[in-house]
């Protein structure tokens, strides 16, 4: 089957080239006044930048200062490269004087001494095992009363279970007391 077509087909595509042609003209002239715009706006937003402050990386070799806390290559003593390492902490003490305290004493002071007492939680404890033996001792001789042998046992279970809250490294530490000495 074939068909006739009437008609130029070509003025539809003429048309449409045509209009898209003065759109892209259009946007074309809308981006340069953009564009002039933005650049203006640019020129009074560096302005304002200008006039905050702003953090500058200064250089070591501009500020005269040598830092400290850095890694560096140098050579070791048969001349080998080796990494070597400024630690900020020495830096300042290269006169050999202890740096002064964060809390405004003396440095020249001697260090003080500080002593460590757990005798109360190792009195607390003696005592609770002495319970746990006295309870044991009395289990074995209530053997044939079952109410008194039920009764001690709860007693018992109760300082066994504070005997293990206690006699362990971290109740000791939470219970040290600590003096100058």
């Amino acid at each position: 089957m074939s068909m006739k077509i009437n008609g130029n087909g070509n003025h539809s595509a003429a048309k449409y080239v045509e209009e898209a042609m003065r759109k892209k003209e259009a946007e074309a002239a809308e981006n340069a006044k953009s564009a002039k715009a933005a650049e203006k706006a640019g020129d009074a937003r560096e302005s304002a930048k200008a006039a905050q402050p702003q953090d500058e990386y200064i250089s070591s070799e501009k500020s005269g200062v040598k830092p400290t806390g850095l890694y560096h290559v140098g050579q070791d003593e048969e001349g080998n490269r080796k990494i070597f390492y400024d630690d900020p902490k020495k830096a300042g003490n290269e006169d050999g004087k202890k740096p002064p305290k964060a809390d405004g004493e003396n440095p020249e002071e001697e260090d003080e001494e500080w002593v460590a007492n757990t005798d109360q939680v190792d009195r607390e404890i003696r005592e609770l095992k002495e319970k746990r033996s006295q309870i044991e001792r009395q289990i074995r001789s209530a053997s044939g009363d079952e109410e008194k042998t039920q009764e001690l046992e709860k007693k018992l279970a109760q300082v066994e279970n504070e005997l293990q809250q206690k006699d362990n490294d971290t109740y000791r530490r939470q219970q040290t007391k600590v003096t100058r000495k």
